[in-house]
């Protein structure tokens, strides 16, 4: 029996090509322990895989679950179509490849209700124990691989600028304009400053981790990362003051590791001391952060993939990206 006391839940998840994880994150979502009210709505973009037909036989199991077709396939929009499908106050987002813990629902909404928050969200938990997808996880978790983001290494709770996924009142997004669809990438940090600006509370409790499966390939995962730093450069164009050496430091090192390059070829080669100075540390970092052998050995190239095509990403990003 539902327990009218607790609010109602609209869980909205944007869906593309999740073939491999989809049934098991809808699983986790189905047995939470939480006595309100839930609905699934998923946004289903132009899948080239079994995701479309998965989601539509999960739906006819169970009438908590909603279709939304999302044909442009992009996540901003196809989270303001689910939002303004959903018929709950309470928004909790997830992604389509990662899985919550049962009281994960709960534990947010009883955050939110007691902190005054507008949007809620904890740890995203890169983990797998599969090969290089297992090391890729282990550089995501550390500060090595992804800075000192408490949404990625974890931290103590209190306010935040930005969360991962999210539990959001649905009134306040509204309010806010919902997701900037012009965002192909970090629209939920965008999405959060304007939440902000407008007075709300964003709050991080390490306590609601999300697993998330990372990619598995070096060149989805460079291709990711070159997109995370395209868009990042977009951000930092529109709100200049959130710029800090977080975000600044790829960005500098490839451009400070490329002309030690040219210099040790035009000059002499005891230019090449910074680049031999950030692959060592790249190494012994991997060394530390790492416990396995295979992953020692991987973590180097898994760094220095992350670093290179996040500074690329953000020196390249045109300025015509983010179209009006």
């Amino acid at each position: 029996m539902n327990d009218l006391s607790l609010p109602s839940v609209s869980v909205i998840l944007p869906i593309l090509n999740e073939e491999r994880d989809l049934s098991n994150c809808i699983s986790a979502i189905l047995k939470q322990e939480y006595s309100g009210n839930i609905e699934i709505i998923l946004a289903l973009g132009p899948s080239k895989d079994r995701t479309t037909e998965i989601a539509t036989e999960l739906a006819k199991l169970d009438s908590r679950i909603k279709l939304v077709n999302n044909p442009s396939g992009q996540t901003a929009t196809g989270l303001n179509l689910a939002i303004a499908k959903s018929i709950y106050e309470v928004i909790c987002r997830i992604d389509g490849h990662s899985e919550i813990s049962s009281r994960y629902i709960k534990t947010a909404v009883e955050i939110m209700i007691k902190q005054g928050a507008v949007n809620v969200g904890g740890l995203m938990y890169a983990d797998s124990e599969t090969g290089l997808q297992r090391t890729i996880a282990i550089a995501m978790r550390s500060k090595l691989g992804v800075g000192p983001s408490k949404f990625h290494t974890g931290g103590s709770a209190g306010e935040s600028d930005t969360v991962y996924l999210g539990t959001f009142k649905k009134s306040a997004v509204i309010a806010a304009g919902g997701f900037d669809e012009r965002y192909i990438r970090a629209q939920d940090w965008e999405l959060n400053h304007r939440l902000r600006k407008q007075g709300g509370l964003i709050w991080f409790d390490p306590r609601l981790l999300v697993t998330y499966r990372p990619r598995n390939t070096l060149s989805k995962l460079a291709k990711q990362y070159f997109q995370y730093g395209r868009w990042r450069r977009v951000i930092s164009r529109q709100h200049s003051r959130t710029v800090n050496f977080r975000y600044l430091a790829p960005p500098f090192t490839v451009i400070a590791n490329l002309f030690s390059f040219l210099l040790s070829i035009l000059i002499s080669p005891i230019f090449l001391i910074p680049p031999l100075i950030y692959l060592s540390l790249v190494v012994i970092g991997g060394v530390v952060i790492a416990k396995k052998f295979i992953d020692r050995l991987l973590m180097p190239i898994v760094l220095v993939t992350m670093h290179i095509s996040w500074g690329i990403g953000f020196i390249t990003s045109p300025k015509n990206l983010l179209k009006s």
